[in-house]
């Protein structure tokens, strides 16, 4: 029989992400977020490639994302609602954690499966950063589809992408309980 781990499971039971405006400072100090990236870097990765790497972005440097956010907002012609949003991220975020996807050329991995490997590393990020007692919010957004963006704002190199920004700080704030999926409502059971 497993020995299941109660603590574990009721934290996976009941974790919830903090909405990004809801947090504040303090920040976890470098050898805090050194922690927790090594915690996310322990997540399942096919091949043994690391098809991710990490850019932290501190406090001091969101007023620069932000101003490269909205030029690129407004480069694309987007609406003054989707440029607000692109650079509200920067403007509000005092630490975070750019989870860079890396494109690595392999006979045996196909990309796309380094591209869940870059998504895992965002869930195990947002859930290290959470069970260590942080509020955290994984975001995206236009911003993180946008080539220049990526280019201008962290310096990515074309088999580079972004997969998330993982915003961590003070939780001011509980956020309320969503309404979740029914599990019995998409699970489909074979069993010949």
């Amino acid at each position: 029989m497993p020995t299941p781990n109660p603590d574990a499971l009721h934290f996976l039971q009941t974790r919830r992400s903090r909405p990004s405006k809801t947090l504040s400072m303090p920040v976890p100090d470098r050898s805090e977020v050194e922690q927790l990236l090594t915690i996310a870097a322990r997540t399942p990765d096919h091949g043994k490639l690391e098809p991710w790497r990490f850019i932290v972005i501190e406090k001091a440097a969101m007023p620069r994302m932000a101003e490269i956010a909205e030029a690129r907002g407004k480069a694309l012609d987007l609406a003054a609602e989707q440029v607000k949003k692109g650079r509200g991220q920067f403007d509000l975020g005092h630490l975070a954690v750019a989870v860079v996807e890396v494109h690595k050329p392999s006979a045996k991995v196909p990309e796309l499966e380094q591209t869940y490997s870059a998504g895992a590393v965002c869930l195990a990020l947002l859930n290290a950063a959470l069970a260590a007692g942080w509020g955290a919010n994984w975001l995206s957004g236009w911003v993180s589809h946008d080539r220049a963006f990526m280019t201008d704002a962290l310096g990515l190199e074309s088999h580079e992408r972004i997969a998330g920004f993982i915003h961590i700080a003070t939780e001011t704030t509980a956020p309320p309980e969503r309404p979740r999926p029914n599990v019995g409502e998409m699970t489909s059971w074979v069993n010949e």
